[in-house]
């Protein structure tokens, strides 16, 4: 019996499944079309369809073949918070701090020039939904003031009574002492059994109240929705299964409904984590990813083979401090809408007609003209998608081009044209912001581009930014799902410790307790093989905040001290171009130890592709507009073998994406089966 390990990434217009064979290492892929209303629907048809299945049974049955395991990137906690999603939630924390929450950073978006017309949005929790608690800890988590568990009894009820069944606890210096947060959890669920509650010791045992607080109460807003969620899918599917995490790695669905938090980037993380993979293997350790979707289009940075994290990052308006890998996401899909201004003038996105009703060129009711419009309309995509499966209406995409080009004047190839040149600035903001804005050079990174539409404006990314080449992977509109199945186990934990002059015995001590906790982590998860990763973050004494570097295994003494500090300072001196190593004015304050705890799996092998013809024959023709109308030669990917080179005007087609090649750029299969495209013959 064949035995198979699946991937299902959950994108907003299609559901995208992996299947790699165990014993043979064979590759199969598939995609459906999206459910929003209930994703669960789409995940079970793209399982049964890699499987081959026909019956709604569960997948574990399938003849002649066992799924031994399940890897799921879902987008259900993501879209609750981009969609502002969040009733019904309420907040306890220290007396005399209720206004947390309105206080905030007092920062202004795009700076202060800004001030005169911005508008502060809503709090995640409003004011007449927070209640206090007295009791007081200090900075190093001494008890200042008991606990109030009488007050304490009263705010459940308060809470019980108006019927708020999500509920976050922040209460003032506990990331140094989870006690008064772990006795108003015992409260809660004495007085109010039906709540769902986070506190923050749990959640985010790191200081800085503020994000602190909003972190925790974005885990109890999604908390709910993904306990449905992944109760239904279990039960349909019959079998356990893990969910990829922001940080890069994956985790059982039992374990992932106590912290849904970390799962906010699971899909776009599994994207970015695949192309590293898929780059590393042709020789590029250090690239751009890609990933464009029918709703957005999602881009990072891997530096040597691994994806650059962050613990700065935010879901729609709520910054969210868990570790996540560095993403930066832009409202410029194949589903972006393109609409005209009060002022007259042409956009593109954010706003997206997502899978239903879809483009126009869907045929399911589609109102407004799209970027995958535009590119049906200049013939640069075959008038069908996944090999015929869902037809496209170009005569619909026409109609609608030709519509908003008489509004604005212009011809329709124009207006076409128009609309793709917005849609590829739109992502090189993006890609500039992970890159320029953060010191590096987008001209030394070769990009992957991945995702149903992210090949299909390469060639002007290559323009515009400047980049030596693009890969395309095979199966783009999968990449995501294959990172499904390359990824760890991994859970991280943290712990604040703030002083400079740190004690070797007291963080031995914090870091055991870490790896403790990762371990029984691991442990639940099946390892026996534990693998940890150090690191912490410092700052030089007065700044407000950190650098993260790794920081080495084994026993702390003194040279383990010097190696943390010499990173600290080249990382420093790295991002902002000067440190303070050999100033003694300028002392170096340690703020935050953390482990990462690792299970390690097998990834699957990218196999080599036979060589094939340099010149390959073309299997048909299209009119294509380009920079004007002409046919173009158009060619089956899967016609082509290692070394083939396929030069512009061109359309490369294959199951689930197309590439268009430009005139003046070339696009060669390498010997994994990547088309790298470039300008001209470089």
């Amino acid at each position: 019996m064949r035995s198979v390990r699946i991937g299902v990434d959950t994108g907003g217009t299609f559901t995208d499944v992996v299947a790699v064979d165990e014993q043979t290492g064979e590759i199969t892929t598939t995609k459906t079309p999206s459910t929003p209303a209930n994703p669960a629907d789409g995940f079970m048809t793209g399982v049964r369809k890699v499987l081959g299945e026909h019956d709604p049974a569960a997948p574990a049955a399938a003849d002649g073949v066992r799924v031994s395991s399940v890897v799921h990137g879902t987008t259900v906690a993501t879209n609750q918070l981009l969609e502002d999603r969040i009733a019904d939630l309420g907040f306890v924390t220290t007396e005399g701090f209720e206004s947390i929450l309105e206080i905030a950073r007092q920062s202004v978006p795009d700076g202060y020039g800004n001030s005169y017309f911005w508008i502060k949005p809503p709090r995640i929790v409003p004011v007449h939904r927070v209640r206090t608690v007295g009791g007081r800890l200090d900075h190093t988590g001494a008890e200042v003031r008991p606990f109030d568990e009488e007050r304490a009894a009263e705010v459940a009820r308060w809470f019980r009574d108006r019927g708020i069944t999500a509920i976050g606890v922040c209460f003032l210096h506990s990331y140094a002492n989870p006690e008064h947060e772990t006795r108003m959890r015992e409260v809660l669920a004495r007085e109010h059994p039906e709540a769902t509650v986070s506190i923050s010791s749990d959640v985010l045992r790191e200081y800085r109240e503020y994000e602190r607080s909003v972190t925790t109460l974005v885990d109890a807003a999604v908390k709910p929705t993904m306990r449905r969620y992944i109760a239904n899918l279990a039960e349909r599917l019959g079998m356990p299964f893990s969910v990829m995490k922001s940080n890069g790695g994956v985790l059982s669905a039992a374990e992932v409904v106590h912290q849904p938090i970390t799962t906010v980037l699971s899909g776009p993380a599994a994207g970015a984590l695949g192309a590293a993979l898929i780059a590393s293997t042709a020789g590029h350790p250090s690239v751009i990813t890609l990933d464009g979707g029918g709703t957005s289009t999602d881009v990072a940075v891997v530096v040597d083979g691994e994806p650059s994290l962050t613990t700065e990052g935010s879901i729609g308006r709520y910054p969210c401090k868990i570790p996540m890998i560095d993403i930066v996401t832009v409202g410029a899909g194949g589903g972006s809408i393109a609409w005209i201004s009060p002022e007259g003038t042409l956009k593109v996105g954010p706003q997206s007609a997502g899978a239903d009703p879809g483009p126009l060129c869907y045929g399911r009711g589609g109102t407004e003209v799209t970027v995958t419009d535009a590119h049906v309309f200049l013939g640069r995509v075959p008038p069908h998608l996944l090999g015929g499966e869902i037809p496209l209406d170009a005569g619909a995409a026409r109609q609608g081009v030709e519509a908003l080009a008489g509004k604005l004047g212009l011809s329709p190839e124009r207006t076409a044209t128009g609309i793709l040149e917005i849609s590829a600035f739109n992502q090189s903001n993006a890609i500039r912001q992970i890159t320029v804005k953060r010191g590096l050079d987008v001209r030394d990174f070769p990009m992957v581009a991945f995702g149903g539409s992210g090949p299909l404006l390469v060639c002007r990314l290559i323009d515009i930014l400047g980049l030596p080449a693009v890969l395309v992977p095979p199966d783009p509109g999968n990449v995501s799902a294959f990172g499904l199945l390359t990824v760890d186990v991994k859970n991280d934990y943290v712990r604040t410790f703030v002083t400079r002059d740190l004690s070797l015995d007291a963080a031995a001590e914090i870091f055991g307790e870490l790896e403790g906790q990762a371990a029984d982590a691991l442990d639940r998860e099946g390892f026996t093989g534990h693998v940890f990763a150090r690191s912490a973050d410092l700052r030089y004494y007065g700044q407000a905040y950190e650098v993260r570097v790794p920081a080495p295994a084994g026993p702390l003494d003194e040279s383990w001290r010097e190696e943390v500090l010499d990173r600290f300072h080249r990382e420093h001196g790295k991002l902002y171009g000067y440190g303070y190593r050999d100033d003694p004015r300028h002392g170096v304050e340690w703020v935050n130890l953390r482990v990462s705890g690792i299970g390690p799996i097998t990834r699957p092998a990218i196999r080599r592709r036979p060589y094939g013809a340099a010149d390959p024959q073309p299997a048909g023709a299209r009119e294509v507009c380009y920079d004007e109308w002409g046919p173009a030669p158009l060619y089956r990917r899967a016609d082509l073998g290692a070394g083939a080179v396929v030069t512009g005007p061109a359309v490369i087609e294959e199951y689930g994406s197309t590439l268009p090649v430009h005139p003046g750029f070339t696009a060669t299969m390498d010997e994994f089966g990547n088309l790298e495209v470039r300008r001209g013959g470089d």
